[in-house]
């Protein structure tokens, strides 16, 4: 996680510093003695934990933390000061934990526990959306765009610039590269075989040899599909030749 560190006090904030440096999940530490200073780091970093002294010079940290609130994905905040009494505010401002100065290395990494747990759940439902996203491609054709699902594509081919998508329903022509789908597709079961073919492992109905000790490939729309000698090996690996 990357952190940011609000005290306008140095000492505070080096101490802080060298406890966050023994604690898992933090990944990168900057520091900011003012509001005006801190929201400056957060657009400069992509900041996903801020530790927040209450009391700052002349301002107030719940200042920052309501500014913090607005945001569309706002980070984390523990609150890291020397007064007890702004505990109950602090969790009504959503904070994640509150912790009390001096600080204690134990103390620290419990909250920071606190807050890498919350960070891997969210996360890790990014991810899953992100996945459930890419089950489809959108496949630009004749002025409409087609939403095509992933899990349906045969094979995708170019050949004088026109990239052919073969799917169990139909077929789609596009000018967009062969290289820009095999992006898209990746992680969801296809393989590069020829600078000019890509195909579903789970879509090959037959195997033949072929010039050179190549293979040819028939998918299950009865497409043939060369397997060059480039590709040989990892073809070999990913069906289990």
């Amino acid at each position: 996680m990357h952190t940011l560190i609000v005290d306008d006090e140095p000492l505070a904030r080096n101490e802080l510093t060298y406890l966050l440096k023994h604690c898992e999940g933090i990944s990168s530490v900057v520091e900011a003695e003012s509001i005006e200073e801190a929201l400056e780091k957060m657009l400069q970093y992509n900041i996903d934990l801020v530790f927040l002294d209450i009391h700052l010079t002349s301002e107030s940290g719940l200042t920052l933390v309501n500014k913090i609130n607005q945001l569309k994905n706002p980070p984390m905040v523990i609150f890291a000061t020397a007064y007890d009494e702004y505990a109950i505010k602090a969790f009504e401002l959503n904070a994640t934990d509150y912790v009390l100065k001096p600080f204690e290395l134990a103390r620290i990494q419990a909250a920071v526990q606190k807050a890498w747990t919350s960070y891997q759940k969210e996360n890790s439902h990014i991810q899953e959306a992100k996945q459930e996203i890419l089950k489809t491609i959108p496949v630009q054709m004749d002025e409409r765009i087609y939403i095509v699902k992933i899990e349906n594509i045969i094979a995708i081919a170019v050949d004088n610039g026109i990239t052919t998508i073969y799917t169990s329903e139909q077929e789609f022509f596009t000018n967009e590269p062969l290289n820009g789908y095999e992006e898209r597709v990746k992680g969801n079961a296809f393989l590069r075989v020829h600078r000019s073919y890509l195909l579903n492992i789970n879509k090959i109905v037959e195997i033949q040899p072929w010039f050179n000790h190549t293979f040819l490939v028939t998918m299950s729309n009865q497409v043939k599909i060369p397997v060059s000698r480039h590709y040989m090996k990892q073809f070999k690996e990913e069906v289990g030749l």
